[in-house]
């Protein structure tokens, strides 16, 4: 039998057709299960995911083994130093609880004396505790008498024993201090909020000792370790604020500057407190980066990071931060994959074994958390990806 051309033309058409279909099919399947791997677990790695694309629920409810809820109440968490105690605020310029982790049994600190709340309660390197509150009545119902209140704080030192009321240290900070974890060392801020002398959208960070003489405590040796103009840029109206003592010299303290010049960018900054050198951090013009708790090898910060391409307020997730100025930092937290969650206000415990963190929400005040957690770092390392920089 005789094919003619015409008739083999339709049947190589044919078979090239059949090949592309074959090939299409083979790629459409390899592409469907790449999609179908890709992490969604709340510590999962994957890259920060669109708001459509969000998970409903909970994070809380899909943790994996190495973290575990230990209050569903509380915010900013801060360690005892021998790790077996967690001190925290149950709100926002609220009243300071102790929680003991071996039996879960919590203890109020400050119901023993009248205040008008605390923004911040820390552990002094002696065991005492540092407290940063107003000092006078504020209506909490109304937004700007509350905000004014968050930056009028004043210190107090509270005995470790919790019998007497706190001691004044006679000096105001904004909002909360940098401790250090070693040595009965404190660093903080004052804003032109506080004293208008400053100047409009200036602020100075301080560094002092605390000493104790016929069992009272004080501050010594106060002395100005930075100021906001030193800086290339104006402040705005968010300024900066302390964050931690770089152990183990405890001389150089992290800081944060916010909305860098009345932009969606904020960046962590390191001070060295006897020289007035300071170096950027991150310095990302993408994002929100505010340094959190210090690691002990003092080599890295956590630090709470976000993009900022769409507000300057974004929610955030932590990530662990190399303090060489490179940017790099290693994410711990997938929150936001959570709509409407975030993960903040994470501390670690003077082993470097264990970090505390909170659970945050969409729309709420600065800091405010909703419980807090305990992360296992040695096991979370084992199922976390490496450093990267975040840039663009």
């Amino acid at each position: 039998m005789v094919i003619s051309d015409e008739i083999l033309s339709r049947i190589t058409l044919k078979h090239d057709f059949m090949k592309k279909i074959k090939k299409t099919i083979r790629l459409q399947l390899i592409l469907l299960v790449f999609i179908l791997i890709q992490p969604i677990n709340v510590f999962g790695q994957a890259n920060e995911i669109t708001e459509s694309a969000k998970l409903s629920g909970s994070p809380v409810d899909n943790l994996p083994s190495y973290v575990k809820l230990v209050s569903g109440f509380g915010e900013r968490p801060n360690w005892s130093h021998d790790g077996k105690f967690i001190l925290f605020l149950d709100k926002p310029m609220g009243e300071v609880y102790e929680l003991e982790l071996a039996t879960g049994i919590i203890q109020p600190k400050t119901r023993h004396f009248n205040h008008y709340g605390f923004t911040r309660a820390e552990y002094l390197a002696n065991g005492d505790i540092l407290l940063s509150g107003p000092n006078e009545p504020f209506d909490p119902t109304d937004e700007e008498d509350r905000y004014k209140a968050r930056n009028m704080n004043w210190l107090y030192v509270m005995d470790k024993s919790g019998k007497a009321p706190p001691v004044p240290l006679n000096t105001m900070c904004a909002e909360g201090p940098a401790v250090s974890r070693n040595k009965m060392r404190i660093a903080w801020t004052h804003r032109d909020r506080q004293f208008p002398e400053f100047g409009k959208n200036r602020a100075k960070l301080f560094m002092a000792e605390i000493v104790y003489e016929d069992g009272v405590p004080m501050l010594s040796n106060q002395r100005e370790i930075f100021d906001s103009k030193q800086l290339p840029f104006t402040l705005g109206d968010s300024s900066l604020e302390t964050q931690s003592l770089v152990p183990p010299e405890d001389v150089k303290v992290t800081f944060t500057v916010y909305t860098i010049n009345e932009g969606n960018n904020t960046d962590v900054y390191m001070v060295d407190s006897e020289t007035g050198e300071y170096i950027t951090i991150t310095n990302s013009s993408c994002c929100y980066d505010e340094a959190e708790g210090i690691f002990p090898d003092g080599l890295h910060t956590l630090v709470e990071h976000a993009s900022t391409h769409i507000k300057a307020w974004p929610l955030i997730d932590l990530y662990k931060l190399k303090l060489d100025g490179s940017g790099e930092m290693q994410r711990l937290t997938h929150f936001t994959n959570y709509k409407g969650y975030k993960a903040n206000q994470g501390v670690i415990s003077d082993d470097g074994k264990f970090m505390s963190f909170q659970i945050g929400k969409d729309n709420t005040e600065p800091g405010e958390g909703f419980g807090f957690l305990i992360m296992d770092l040695e096991e979370a390392a084992k199922h976390l990806e490496g450093f990267k920089t975040y840039d663009d």
